[in-house]
């Protein structure tokens, strides 16, 4: 009989979103009325930005037309989609990437899985506490952890807790770790980082020889102007770090799925016996054995987001998200309860009142008020005691949401 990979038998029982859809479902069994806000998984819910859906109905029609027709496309990305970004994304912020560097992909929750494929399975791995959970179980799936413990943690990997006490940013390790997870501005916990906090991070990933794993997926939504949006406007990151980016919250691409990994020619890792490798040609070999490529329509959709009308709409979808979060920081904080985030970042992250367990308050939030967020446990241990609250929903919901917390919740 076939064996299986074992190391999925480390896994909890259920991924932390299809346990809460799993909730969710059964409660609306049980309660066919019940009006169910969902502001827990991060899914955007506005309509694509116009120029966006533009780009792609022309290129619908260009795969109607022989002389236009696309099939398989570059497994990097069209060449005139990563200038943009690198144009814009980068440069514009003094960022040294070019083109070459730029990976497009179908997610980058994808691809910060498919990192490990080029990554060796003894490497000492960081991530935060709490963490989004992908980073943690796709190095259980590759076979890089041992078992989980009491705590939740798994054998193998560093935590590094992130509190208010720390204000929700990762203290630099005193041990040597070799991958470092970080994400900024953070998911679950809403935090951005300052530029001299990543500065220390760089110099420490320099000086050990370690790489960071940089994801940006929410540097949009920095409202911030001295907070960096990229790990690259670091002098030396270049030579220590690997960053991934989306268009699923920015601009709405959750269903249509795009997204880029940066990976500089100038970082290198080392073989078991000691010489020093470019990732940059692993990355592109792995790409190019394992994936096809984004579409050519989606692409040309992402492609508008940098016109001057989708930069326009975007900025106005983003916008409207963070003042949904400013709606669910006010109203909360005026029954009060301690929340952070939400001020660069779209999710706001709430100390769970009356001493409830962050699936307690699930559960109540679910049974009482009919809204639906994100146990703070299901990202880590240290998320305890906590509970995220996602600003991706209409203005409509959100108002009406913080109307029934606030009717069942108020001190």
């Amino acid at each position: 009989m076939a064996r299986i990979n074992d190391s999925y038998l480390k896994l909890k029982a259920g991924y932390l979103f299809p346990e809460i859809g799993r909730r969710v479902s059964a409660f609306a069994q049980a309660n066919p009325d019940a009006k169910i806000i969902r502001l827990g998984i991060g899914d955007v819910t506005e309509p694509l930005p116009q120029a966006c859906r533009d780009a792609m109905v022309l290129a619908v029609h260009d795969m109607g037309d022989r002389s236009k027709f696309k099939g398989y496309g570059p497994e990097q990305g069209y060449e005139w989609l990563r200038e943009k970004i690198a144009t814009q994304d980068f440069k514009a912020r003094g960022c040294d990437i070019d083109a070459s560097e730029i990976f497009i992909s179908d997610g980058s929750k994808c691809d910060c899985g498919a990192i490990l494929d080029i990554l060796g399975s003894d490497n000492r791995i960081a991530v935060t506490d709490p963490v989004y959970p992908v980073y943690v179980d796709t190095n259980v799936m590759a076979g890089n952890t041992g078992d989980m413990n009491d705590k939740g943690e798994y054998d193998g990997l560093v935590y590094l807790p992130i509190t208010a006490e720390n204000d929700f940013t990762a203290a630099i390790p005193t041990e040597k770790v070799d991958l470092i997870y970080l994400c900024f501005p953070n998911n679950p916990t809403g935090a951005t980082a300052t530029k001299a906090h990543l500065e220390a991070w760089v110099a420490y990933a320099r000086k050990h020889g370690s790489i960071i794993l940089f994801d940006a997926a929410y540097e949009a939504f920095i409202q911030d102007p001295d907070m960096p949006h990229s790990i690259f406007e670091i002098e030396g990151a270049r030579d220590c770090a690997i960053e991934f980016r989306s268009f699923s919250k920015n601009a709405g691409f959750t269903g249509t799925r795009c997204a880029m990994t940066v990976v500089p020619k100038s970082l290198k890792g080392k073989t078991k016996d000691g010489q020093d490798v470019e990732l940059w040609g692993l990355w592109n070999r792995r790409q190019s054995t394992k994936f096809n490529g984004v579409s050519y329509i989606v692409q040309r959709g992402a492609e508008a987001v940098y016109s001057p009308e989708g930069q326009a709409q975007t900025k106005a979808l983003i916008q409207f998200y963070m003042e949904n979060a400013k709606i669910i920081l006010d109203r909360l904080t005026a029954i009060g309860i301690s929340v952070y985030g939400g001020t660069n970042a779209p999710y706001v992250w709430v100390k769970t009142p009356q001493g409830l367990s962050s699936w307690d308050f699930f559960d109540k939030l679910l049974s009482v008020c009919n809204v639906v967020g994100t146990p703070g446990s299901g990202f880590g241990a240290a998320g305890e005691g906590y509970f995220r609250i996602s600003a991706f929903n209409s203005r409509e919901n959100v108002n009406e949401a913080m109307d029934r917390i606030e009717a069942k919740f108020k001190a």
